[in-house]
């Protein structure tokens, strides 16, 4: 059975479109960074892959198409969810991950 991928914007960058010299973060990512570090037993279980900001992201691209390079983004065999209520959900069903308090 192949692992999970999970797929994070890299932890800062520039946005061209604004301008190119402020650093930004995305706080879906950092909520995810901070969850991955929060349960280190659990996140080993899954592969991390950390993406520049410009589109298009080629790894993303190759995993689940140009279509949905939205991140973070959890994939696995026959499946994937990039929007963070559902990937929340889907870390804790298909990893272990506490759930979120509603």
């Amino acid at each position: 059975m192949s692992r999970d991928t999970l797929f994070l914007l890299e932890h800062e960058f520039a946005d061209p479109a604004l301008g190119g010299e402020r650093v930004f973060y995305c706080k879906d990512c950092m909520t995810i960074e901070g969850l991955l570090a929060a349960f280190p037993d659990r996140a080993a279980s899954i592969d991390v892959v950390r993406v520049p900001w410009p589109r298009p992201r080629a790894a993303v691209v190759a995993a689940i198409g140009e279509a949905n390079q939205n991140l973070p983004a959890l994939v696995w065999e026959g499946g994937f969810v990039n929007e963070i209520e559902a990937l929340l959900a889907t870390l804790a069903e298909r990893n272990g991950f506490p759930e979120r308090h509603p």
